[in-house]
């Protein structure tokens, strides 16, 4: 839940919450905690546990839902009248049959078997399995079919279940018990083409608990031999501690057995082969919102196979329900309506408070370097002086940085080149333009933050004459941190210099730290 409102919240939309109802008491109580400890507007978060009643027919095309659950239920929403009449936008996240790929090329003894290995042990047991992106089908290659299947029983063996507060206890239970009967129902289904080589039997030991009581299901692995024809694996999830093995021929089988998923969160392919990794990769591609090349170069930083990166788009495709992960910043675009609006460069600049190239500008007797953040105005402009490129610029220029390309130096090559004349290094181009617009003295600004959008249109030789303009583009206000000498803001500018032909030479923004007054 916090993963999925934060983003809604941080875009200033307030969110209703519906759990899953075995679930609910959890949610419930980390909403009350949310609620009493005020950090959140009133009303900006409400919950509603249980049936929903008539909700869906109140919403409008103002509104957004977002889903993540299992594919069934998924597809009943989305299609709810008021969802299609009024065009809701709904990003679905569906549980789907995410599978795991061991490369040909790895043999037991190299490293990318035990990363293997211990992927697919931490996926089923993690949350007792009960993940949208944990891994339910396993594809070997025929060779390595005994070996993967070995070491998996010997890593599963080790598993401790029960009571999570106990010592030794390594996996706990599932979310309820009627979770825990739907996965035995599930397993019954998946046995119909696949036999059980680990677990599987409702009798079993469990650490400070009731087996009976408890929500627990042993982690159970499966063997489909014929993977290709059977339709269970690749249809039925068994929401819990379960995944089966199957073989693969050759990657263009494995390719195929992966698409049989239908969709998928989530894929991973182990291995330390590139091109077989880029085979896999490109085939899988299609039916997957995420893969994860999985060796020993990466494996120490690898968030691992079931761990989403929020600044990722991905979500997946068919069964995995067509939307986008919605984490981290990049999704609170979701949320947000997003107009374009046309209009002259001026109407632009006041509908956006940002400066738009050509908009109307302003200028004063002082220096926009003196003046401090909140003094700033956007459009505010000031043209410099001008200025004419001469041959010693090129040759100080060359000897103080060492760069000496032949485009600056060699009259006879540059006059072939496709500047027809030697010129001038584009970066001395953009530092004679500081050099034009910068006020020395010490003052309100503080620091050079950075440059973007730099682009070099019109080439400057030997006599030309250059000149700049600098605007203010856009202003950022910065909070002051604990320890921060100044209170500032960041201040993009955009830079125009052009020749004595009135054609650009280089358009780019500089953003600059500048304090703020008083503060």
């Amino acid at each position: 839940m916090l993963e999925k409102i934060a983003p809604s919240l941080i875009a200033g939309v307030p969110v209703v919450v519906k759990p899953g109802s075995v679930s609910c008491y959890l949610t419930e109580a980390v909403v009350r905690e949310i609620v009493s400890s005020g950090i959140l507007p009133e009303g900006s978060l409400q919950l509603i546990c249980g049936g929903i009643g008539d909700l869906f027919e109140h919403l409008t095309d103002q509104d957004a839902v977002t889903f993540t659950g299992s594919a069934s239920t998924g597809r009943k929403l989305r299609t709810h009248p008021v969802i299609v009449e009024n065009a809701v936008p709904f990003n679905m996240e569906a549980d789907s049959l995410n599978c795991t790929i061991l490369g040909e090329s790895v043999a037991p003894a190299d490293p990318e078997f035990g990363l293997f290995i211990r992927e697919i042990v931490r996926e089923m047991t993690a949350k007792a399995g009960q993940k949208c992106t944990a891994i339910r089908r396993i594809m070997v290659p025929e060779k390595r079919l005994d070996d993967v299947i070995d070491a998996l029983k010997e890593k599963l063996s080790e598993v401790r279940v029960g009571d999570p507060a106990a010592e030794g206890v390594t996996m706990g239970s599932l979310v309820g018990l009627s979770q825990r009967e739907e996965v035995w129902r599930q397993i019954e289904r998946l046995k119909q083409s696949s036999e059980v080589i680990f677990g599987g039997e409702r009798a079993f030991k469990v650490i400070g608990a009731d087996v009976d009581k408890g929500a627990f299901v042993p982690p159970t692995l499966l063997n489909c031999r014929d993977a290709l024809r059977a339709s269970e694996p690749h249809t039925v999830e068994a929401f819990g501690p379960v995944a089966t093995v199957m073989a693969y021929r050759d990657r263009e089988n494995a390719v195929a057995l992966a698409a049989k998923g239908r969709g998928s969160l989530v894929g991973s392919v182990i291995t330390h082969d590139e091109q077989e990794a880029a085979a896999l990769v490109l085939g899988c591609a299609p039916w997957h919102g995420r893969l994860l090349v999985l060796d020993r170069d990466c494996a120490a930083e690898s968030t691992g196979h079931g761990s989403p990166l929020p600044p990722l788009v991905h979500g997946g495709p068919g069964r995995a329900g067509g939307g986008e992960e919605l984490g981290g910043a990049r999704a609170v675009k979701h949320y947000m309506q997003r107009t374009a609006v046309q209009g002259s460069p001026t109407m632009l600049m006041a509908v956006a408070r940002q400066y738009a190239t050509g908009a109307r500008t302003t200028s004063g007797d002082v220096h926009p370097f003196r003046k401090y953040f909140e003094e700033l105005e956007i459009g505010e402009s000031l043209l410099t002086a001008s200025r004419t490129v001469t041959e010693d610029d090129i040759a100080a220029f060359g000897a103080l940085t060492g760069d000496h390309f032949y485009a600056h130096f060699d009259e006879e090559a540059a006059r072939n080149s496709l500047f027809g004349r030697r010129v001038a290094h584009g970066y001395f181009i953009i530092s004679a333009a500081a050099g034009l617009f910068v006020d020395p003295a010490p003052g309100p600004v503080l620091a050079n933050y950075g440059l973007d959008n730099l682009r070099f249109r019109q080439p400057v030789g030997i006599g030309d004459t250059i000149q700049a303009r600098l605007t203010v583009k856009q202003t950022i206000r910065k909070e002051k941190r604990p320890g921060d000498e100044h209170a500032t803001g960041i201040v993009v500018w955009e830079v125009r210099v052009w020749n004595q032909d009135d054609v650009d030479i280089a358009i780019y923004d500089i953003l600059t730290l500048v304090e703020r007054r008083g503060e």
